[in-house]
This record gives structure tokens, C-alpha cells and sequence, in this order.
């Protein structure tokens, strides 16, 4: 953790908005677990670990201030994802799949 001058209350009197990740002990990647308020970035991991890791099932926590996310709008998925229909190969259902082959 690198420590960070503390941020000031925005105008409202709060803390920013941090996004919380965790990564389960047997899982692979970090999931969204939550968010919390904190004045910076090394009090965000200390408060998700507090809240989001109570019976130590997390091995790591990432924290990230909310308004840093870029995300796309719900209203563009029909454009965003398009270009994937057309792109056959991403799809197996035109493969001939042997009788032998029990499951897929």
C-alpha cells in the first residue's frame, strides 16, 4: 500500500466512492464486492478488508475511486456487441461433433 495524502470531504461532506474487488483463496480472478467511502486509497483497503473479508476469505483487495471506472452505457449494447454476431468462428454450433463425444 502506498501511503497518500489524505483526500478532503468532497463539497456534500463525504469521502469519495471506492469499488472494492476481492480474491477469493481458491478463486483466480478478483470479483466486485462492494463500495465504501475513505479518504484515500490505503484507508479503502483497510475498511474492505474490515468489511468485505470478515471470515478471511479473501488474499487480496483491490480499490478503485468509482468516478475512474469507464464503463459502456447500457443504451450502446446493441452497437457494442454486433460486430460479434458476425464472427462465426466464435460460435461451434457449425461443427460436426462425433457420437463418441458424450459431453460438450
Amino acid at each position: 500500500m502506498s501511503s497518500s495524502t489524505p483526500e478532503a470531504p468532497s463539497r456534500s461532506g463525504e469521502w469519495p466512492l471506492w469499488e472494492v474487488f476481492v480474491r477469493g483463496q481458491h478463486g483466480l480472478s478478483h470479483r466486485h464486492v462492494g463500495s465504501l467511502h475513505a479518504p484515500d486509497a490505503e484507508k479503502a483497503i483497510l475498511n474492505a478488508r474490515d468489511v468485505y473479508t470478515r471470515r478471511n476469505e479473501g488474499v487480496s483487495i483491490w480499490v478503485v475511486e468509482a468516478h475512474r471506472i469507464a464503463a459502456s452505457a447500457p443504451d450502446d449494447k446493441g452497437p457494442m456487441y454486433e460486430p460479434s454476431n458476425s464472427k462465426v468462428y466464435r460460435h461451434p454450433t457449425f461443427f460436426d461433433i462425433p457420437d463418441d463425444v458424450r459431453a460438450m
